[in-house]
């Protein structure tokens, strides 16, 4: 009965640790979601290749009209099949996103050794319209600069969505704690009526 007693209090002082650990962690990340991009933000401009070498600018999409932005999760050790199903749905309503004058700009981060390779493995299968650029992050400089890295073995970023506007200001952001609870689309051509 005594060593009962014991292993409870001990297990029941152990959870209490993790428990508090835990909440600890959440404290800090919430920290830092202060300093991820929201809406009514002025987006930081930025200016990334496509694997083939061709220049983006952010600013330079803005002069043509508004942005979706989105951020893959890269290569985290494997093609996330939420991103493709992600990439695919926006590909779907490409005529819809060029009626509402936006361009879409996916961001696929990682290391830069074979990022490129990764890259054009996952869009090898995608037919980009005129209005997409799938860019590379090297080494997550522009994911560090939005504070959207997600520092886990096999993780790279967490998955977002912004609709920037020609002025430069972020009128709709989703940022995905997990691999899934992405943007839909139909929130996005929502936005960007707006």
């Amino acid at each position: 009965m005594i060593k009962t007693v014991r292993r409870f209090f001990l297990f029941s002082l152990a959870l209490s640790c993790l428990t508090s650990t835990a909440l600890s962690i959440d404290v800090h990340a919430a920290e830092k979601d202060s300093t991820r991009p929201a809406v009514g933000d002025t987006a930081k401009d930025f200016e990334l290749a496509t694997p083939a070498g061709k220049q983006v600018k952010l600013s330079d999409q803005l002069k043509k009209g508004p942005v979706v932005l989105l951020v893959l999760r890269g290569y985290p050790e494997y093609q996330c099949p939420v991103c493709t199903r992600q990439v695919g749905q926006f590909i779907a309503n490409a005529a819809k996103l060029k009626e509402a004058k936006a361009s879409v700009v996916m961001v696929y981060p990682g290391a830069a050794q074979d990022l490129e390779k990764r890259a054009e493995e996952f869009i090898r299968d995608q037919s980009l319209p005129e209005n997409f650029y799938f860019l590379v992050d090297p080494d997550y400089k522009f994911t560090n600069a939005y504070h959207l890295r997600w520092d886990a073995k096999r993780e790279t970023a967490y998955p977002s969505t912004f609709v920037i506007d020609t002025d430069g200001k972020i009128k709709f952001a989703k940022i995905s704690m997990t691999h899934r609870g992405r943007a839909d689309v139909k929130d996005v051509l929502q936005a960007l009526s707006e």
